[in-house]
């Protein structure tokens, strides 16, 4: 589905749903939106990022992006494990109507936190990558590790943060393109009420062993997005449009992305 299709189907969606929240739910919702937002929280969910990528070396092509990314936190006494797999589903233009497709690289993220942290939100962890690709425009044949980390605080309606990771290669099955990545994710949400929410939520990447100039890719925007019960599942839709400020020469200038995230509270 074009993204001018979808995107206003969403809306629509967003809008719809919220009438059907009461006063109880509205409360519930608002609290539950704030825990989406945090990526060290206890709550189980499995959201579905949509992303459209066009301009730039795409032209008038559009490279889609669906990721799939269950989380999954277990709480010890002492401290919560946060696992978060991100499954990555590509299709790109490779000529006339012909589209290369098929899924990435699955990357996956552990942090620890504190299981009753205070004001200041932390995690740290492991993150993997594995070659999984069988798209042959990001095939890497890449093993990697790296480290990751999160912060944030929740004062009032804002949640604020940001979370970084850093993969390294440390076994290649194949020759070129070897991984060495590096994902900045800073996040400013402003919750409104009745789980509407703000949100600034760009990825800012960095492909070390990019020639010189095509290393970033820094996108920059906002998004809207409605944290609602239907039929008694708690769920997240969200819309977002980003300008990459900076990006490679064959990198897209836009970003449309869409989110339906499906949440599992205690």
């Amino acid at each position: 589905m074009r993204p001018r299709i979808f995107i206003p189907l969403v809306l629509a969606t967003v809008i719809g749903l919220g009438a059907r929240v009461n006063a109880q739910e509205q409360l519930d919702t608002t609290e539950l939106a704030k825990k989406t937002q945090n990526p060290v929280s206890d709550l189980v969910s499995i959201p579905l990022q949509f992303n459209w990528n066009q301009g730039g070396g795409f032209a008038d092509a559009t490279h889609f992006n669906l990721n799939l990314q269950p989380v999954a936190p277990i709480k010890f006494e002492k401290f919560t494990l946060t696992a978060r797999t991100i499954v990555p589903y590509n299709s790109f233009p490779a000529g006339g109507s012909e589209r290369a497709t098929g899924i990435g690289d699955i990357q996956e993220q552990i942090y620890f936190a504190p299981a009753n942290p205070g004001k200041f939100i932390w995690g740290v962890g492991p993150v993997f990558s594995f070659p999984t690709a069988t798209n042959s425009f990001v095939e890497t044949g890449s093993w990697t590790i790296g480290p990751g980390a999160v912060a944030l605080t929740t004062p009032g309606p804002w949640v604020i943060g940001a979370l970084v990771n850093q993969y390294w290669t440390y076994y290649d099955e194949g020759g070129d393109p070897e991984t060495n990545l590096f994902v900045f994710q800073p996040f400013v949400n402003y919750n409104f009420g009745g789980g509407w929410a703000l949100a600034f939520a760009p990825l800012w990447t960095a492909n070390w062993d990019a020639p010189d100039g095509d290393e970033w890719t820094i996108p920059l925007g906002l998004g809207l997005s409605r944290t609602t019960v239907f039929n008694r599942r708690p769920m997240v839709l969200g819309v977002q449009f980003y300008r990459n400020v900076e990006h490679p020469s064959g990198g897209a200038d836009t970003q449309i992305r869409a989110i339906v995230s499906f949440l599992y509270p205690k």
